[in-house]
C-alpha cells in the first residue's frame, strides 16, 4: 500500500463537550470572578505573597488581576510526572489526553470483604486496599480508600501514608491534616527517594488539597499549596462543587465557580515559586434535590467532568478527575452502569488522574470489589479509546485472498500474530457458555470479584521496602506520636 499524506493510522475515540470557544468565555468569566469578586484566603504567608504579587487585599479577601492569572497560567508545568517508589520507573505521565486511574481516599466506611459487613475503615482495612491496588493491572496510583480510625486521630495522616507507601509501590496521591502532617509525609518520601533533590527529580506522591466551596481557601489548603511550592512537589488542588448547593445550579456556571476556584489555589501555588507542578482539576457535580446528597452517579457529574477534561486541555494543565464511582449503597447493577458511564466517558475525554475508582454510597464507602470489579471496566474503555488501526497489516487484503471464499482464519499466522493485541482479553467477566458456566462458576460477577480481592489480601505480596527505610518512616510517625501526646 503506498503511503498517504495527512493520513491518521489510528484514530482514537476521543469525546469533548466544550468547543474552545466555549472554553475561552468560561476561562474569562472565571478571570472575571477573581478580578471582580476575589477569593478569601486565610493564610497569612500566602496573603503577604499574593500582595507583593499585585493582589488586591482587603482583610482576607484577595482579588486577584487578569494578567496575575494569565502569568501563572505560563509559568506552570503542562506536564507533570508521578514515579514508582521501588523501581522510580517514571510511570504515570500528565500531558494531553493521558488517562490513567486510581482509587479514592478518605471514606469513613469501608465493606468487609470476608463479612460484607459495612464498617469503619481501620489501618488494616486500608492496608488490604493497597495491597489490591498494587495488583491489579490497570489500577495506576493509589489513594487509601479509608480514613485510618483505629489511631490517634491528631496523627492518623501519618499512620494512613504509612500503611500506603508499605503496600504499594505505584504513585501515591495522598491526603494530610495540615501542613504538619504534609511535612511529615514529605520526610518520609525524601528517605525513601534518598534525599530532597532526589524526590524532587522523580515525585512518587502528590498531595490532595481542596477549597472550600464557594471562593474560600481555608488555612489548611493555601499553607499546603504554599509548602508543595517551596519544595517543588507536585500538589493536587480539587474543588469540590454541588450544582444548586455550593455553586450556581447552571452547568455553566458549575463549571466557572470551580474554576474560578482552581485558578486562585493556581495564583497561591506559582507566586510561592514559579514552575511548581501544579494538578487542576474537581468533583463537579449536583446536589440531588431530592436527598441533598453530593452525587456521584448522576448524568450532570459525567457530562460536567468531561467538560473540565475539556477546558484543562485547552489551559494545557494536568487534570484530577473522577470515575469508577457510584451513589449506590451496595455493589449492584446499579452500580456497575453508574461506574461503567463514568470511566467510559473519562477514558475519552482524557482527564490525566483520575481518583475514586472503589467508591460506593456517594464517596462515603470503599468496596475492594468495586474497586476489581472497576479494572476490568478501565481495561475495556482503554480498548475502546485505542481506537482501530489502517495499515497494511490490519487490512489484510493477502490474508483474505489466501482464505478465499467460504475458507476460515483460525490457522491463518496473521491471526496468531495479531488476536491479542487487537482483542480484549477479559480477567473478570465470564465468556462461557450456558452449561459449562452452570457447573464451573454459577456466580454473580460482584461474588467474583469479591473473591478476587480476598485472593490478592491473602497470596499476593507487594515489593517491600528495605528494612531501614521502614525503620526510619515508623520512626517519624512515632515521633508524630509523641508530640501529640503533649
Amino acid at each position: 500500500m503506498r503511503s498517504r499524506s495527512n493520513f491518521k493510522a489510528n484514530a482514537s475515540t476521543m469525546l469533548s463537550v466544550l468547543s474552545d470557544r466555549q472554553c475561552e468565555e468560561i476561562v474569562m468569566a472565571a478571570e472575571e470572578v477573581l478580578e471582580r469578586t476575589g477569593v478569601t484566603v486565610y493564610d497569612d504567608e500566602a496573603l503577604e505573597t499574593l500582595k507583593k504579587h499585585g493582589c488586591w487585599i482587603d482583610g482576607n479577601r484577595v482579588r486577584i488581576p487578569t494578567a496575575l492569572v494569565e502569568r501563572c497560567l505560563r509559568s506552570a508545568p503542562t506536564r507533570v510526572t508521578l514515579c514508582n517508589s521501588r523501581t522510580g520507573s517514571r510511570d504515570v505521565l500528565l500531558q494531553g489526553n493521558n488517562a490513567y486511574f486510581g482509587s479514592g481516599s478518605d471514606t469513613p466506611y469501608t465493606i468487609d470483604p470476608y463479612t460484607g459487613e459495612r464498617k469503619r475503615a481501620t489501618k488494616e482495612s486500608v492496608g488490604w486496599a493497597c495491597k489490591v491496588l498494587d495488583a491489579l493491572p490497570n489500577i495506576d496510583f493509589v489513594m487509601s480508600l479509608g480514613i485510618v480510625q483505629d489511631v490517634p486521630l491528631l496523627i492518623s495522616d501519618r499512620h494512613q501514608f504509612e500503611v500506603q507507601v508499605l503496600n504499594t509501590g505505584k504513585p501515591i496521591v495522598t491526603t494530610a491534616h495540615d501542613i504538619y502532617g504534609f511535612a511529615d509525609i514529605i520526610e518520609m518520601c525524601e528517605i525513601i527517594a534518598g534525599g530532597e533533590e532526589e524526590l524532587r527529580r522523580n515525585p512518587f506522591m502528590t498531595l490532595y488539597a481542596e477549597p472550600i466551596s464557594p471562593l474560600q481557601h481555608a488555612w489548611e489548603a493555601a499553607s499546603k499549596l504554599v509548602l508543595a511550592a517551596k519544595k517543588g512537589l507536585p500538589v493536587v488542588y480539587t474543588p469540590c462543587v454541588m450544582a444548586g448547593g455550593t455553586v450556581p445550579s447552571t452547568m455553566a456556571g458549575v463549571l466557572v465557580n470551580g474554576l474560578a476556584e482552581s485558578l486562585s489555589g493556581l495564583v497561591i501555588n506559582q507566586c510561592t515559586r514559579e514552575g511548581s507542578p501544579f494538578i487542576m482539576g474537581g468533583v463537579f457535580t449536583i446536589m440531588d434535590m431530592g436527598t441533598t446528597i453530593f452525587s456521584y452517579g448522576s448524568p450532570e457529574f459525567n457530562l460536567l467532568m468531561a467538560a473540565l477534561a475539556d477546558l484543562a486541555h485547552y489551559l494545557k494543565i494536568p487534570m484530577f478527575g473522577t470515575a469508577g464511582c457510584t451513589d449506590s449503597c451496595v455493589v449492584d447493577e446499579q452500580a456497575g452502569i453508574e461506574a461503567a458511564i463514568s470511566i467510559a466517558m473519562t477514558a475519552m475525554s482524557g482527564p490525566n488522574l483520575n481518583h475514586d475508582v472503589g467508591y460506593i454510597e456517594y464517596g462515603s464507602t470503599s468496596s475492594l470489589e468495586m474497586l476489581v470489579l472497576c479494572d476490568e471496566l478501565i481495561g475495556m474503555a482503554r480498548r475502546l479509546t485505542r481506537g482501530i488501526e489502517v495499515n497494511e497489516n490490519t487490512l489484510a487484503l493477502d490474508v483474505i485472498h489466501d482464505a478465499g471464499p467460504g475458507g476460515h482464519f483460525l490457522t491463518q499466522k496473521h491471526t496468531f500474530d495479531n488476536f491479542k493485541k487487537e482483542i480484549y482479553k477479559n480477567r473478570l467477566f465470564d465468556h462461557q457458555h450456558y452449561e459449562p458456566w452452570k457447573e464451573k462458576v454459577n456466580r454473580p460477577i460482584t461474588e467474583t470479584a469479591r473473591l478476587k480481592a480476598i485472593d490478592i489480601i491473602e497470596n499476593y505480596e507487594p515489593e517491600p521496602l528495605p528494612k531501614d527505610v521502614q525503620k526510619k518512616i515508623r520512626e517519624v510517625v512515632e515521633r508524630a506520636e509523641k508530640r501529640a501526646e503533649l
